[in-house]
């Protein structure tokens, strides 16, 4: 009996094989049992069907000459047809008389074989009785007038089985060759067909990849020109992305919306506060409340600029920009920051053309540079090359670095991890994704990775030219 363990084992291995793999598997499997099944059954029934038919053709032939005992009129020899063997036995077992193909001497089987013959046994006994090869299947009658013992002759005939041997060798051939046949060409049937079944599933798979959020909002999944249940499938996760596509619109017009209704009054709260600081009025509170101002400032206009970012109907300037030459220009401006910024060697001779938004690009830029400069301990490098068809622009700090289960979480908004808990000094959360956001919309990227110390955020774009 199989163990757990190996159980829990063989359903592993499964599960991790597709469904199309495990389907035709499980076919293959089903089908190898019903032809062992029905193999086994047919070479049975051949086997059985054709020993009955020599052991048929044997009790004729004894039944027949015993008629010509009980009549008297016995011929000597013996007629027979073909190789059968037919001895005439006394009551004591010797031979009486028998056919050409027969031993005259010897009886053909012993006593107890012949007491089970007469009986109606079926009774197998090596040719090499009668000078023959392989076995010969024995059928005995009784024959002539009664003794107290039975009948007073007995009528021995017996038929070779090799005819029968040979057909049940070839049939065993043949099963054994033509079931793995069968099963290889089954199995490359049924990978095609099951493969054709599942053509418009994993043509859903290939658009729910295609879409995500940087995907046109229009793009939906394939609909299968039949009627079916991938068919529906398709049909009601078009509806569900109907339903995300239009809460997602509800939520950036709330964001959008609400962004710019603050604006106002708090342009209003800073003009006042200004004025109130300059006239001496409220002492100290005027200034403090400024501070916050500004923060709430810089965080509407970010979640201003993070839902134009997303809204993919928002047109876009784009030009053909240097990148080397924008990351020379964004390391200037960070000359007196709180750590040297500073660009790789031999950066300005490069050529690294790309096109894309440059307020975008350069608000992606400046994120990660202000990013880095929060962090790092000592220095902050730019730097840009040619990878391929893409431009790579890395930033490179030497602070505290990110674990590197938190590297992709820090581009959720408003995700702020244990260091940059504090809102002075650790932002609003949503500088890394407007970065991500507005990198996406010209069809770049932006990961991070370890720098040992420190932490690289590497960007691509894609290379113009």
């Amino acid at each position: 009996m199989t163990s757990a363990p190996a159980r829990r084992s063989v359903r592993t291995r499964l599960a991790g094989l597709s469904i199309r793999a495990r389907l035709m598997l499980i076919g293959l499997a089903g089908l190898a049992g019903a032809l062992v099944i029905g193999g086994v059954l047919l070479y049975t029934v051949l086997t059985t069907s054709l020993g009955r038919s020599v052991e048929g053709t044997a009790r004729a032939s004894a039944e027949q000459v015993a008629l010509f005992v009980d009549s008297g009129q016995l011929p000597d020899p013996v007629p027979v047809s073909g190789s059968q063997v037919v001895q005439v036995l006394d009551a004591a077992g010797r031979v009486v008389t028998a056919s050409v193909t027969a031993d005259r001497l010897t009886a053909l089987v012993t006593p107890d074989e012949l007491r089970r013959a007469l009986a109606g046994e079926r009774v197998s006994v090596p040719g090499s009785r009668s000078g023959l090869a392989g076995r010969l299947l024995v059928a005995a009658v009784g024959a002539g007038p009664s003794v107290p013992s039975g009948r007073q002759f007995s009528v021995v005939a017996a038929a070779p089985t090799a005819d029968v041997e040979q057909s049940a060798a070839t049939l065993r051939t043949l099963l054994l060759w033509i079931f793995p046949l069968l099963l290889a060409v089954l199995a490359v049937i049924a990978w095609r067909v099951i493969g054709a079944a599942f053509a418009p599933v994993e043509a859903l798979r290939r658009g729910a990849e295609r879409i995500d959020e940087s995907s046109s909002e229009t793009e939906r999944l394939p609909v299968p020109p039949t009627r079916d249940e991938i068919s529906a499938l398709a049909t009601t996760l078009n509806a569900m992305l109907e339903r995300v596509t239009a809460a997602r619109h509800k939520q950036r017009a709330f964001v959008a919306d609400a962004a710019h209704e603050l604006r106002s009054p708090l342009a209003s709260m800073r003009t006042q506060l200004e004025v109130a600081e300059r006239l001496g009025e409220g002492g100290d509170l005027p200034a403090e409340l400024l501070a916050d101002v500004d923060r709430l400032t810089t965080l509407v206009d970010d979640l201003l600029l993070l839902a134009r970012a997303d809204d993919a109907a928002t047109t876009r300037r784009t030009s053909d920009l240097d990148v080397g030459q924008l990351v020379s220009d964004v390391a200037r401006r960070y000359a007196h920051a709180r750590v040297p910024v500073r660009t790789a060697p031999g950066l300005a001779g490069r050529e690294l053309p790309t096109r894309a938004a440059s307020a975008d690009l350069t608000r992606a830029l400046t994120n990660l540079v202000d990013n880095a400069v929060r962090h790092a301990r000592t220095s902050v490098v730019l730097d840009a090359t040619a990878v391929g068809h893409q431009v790579q622009l890395t930033v490179t700090d030497d602070g505290h670095g990110i674990p590197a289960e938190d590297r992709e979480r820090v581009f959720d908004r408003f995700t702020r991890l244990d260091e940059a808990r504090d809102r002075d000094s650790g932002g609003s959360g949503l500088g890394l994704p407007i970065t991500r956001a507005l990198l996406r919309r010209t069809g770049g990227d932006v990961r991070l990775e370890d720098a040992a110390p420190g932490l690289r955020a590497v960007v691509r774009l894609p290379r113009a030219g």
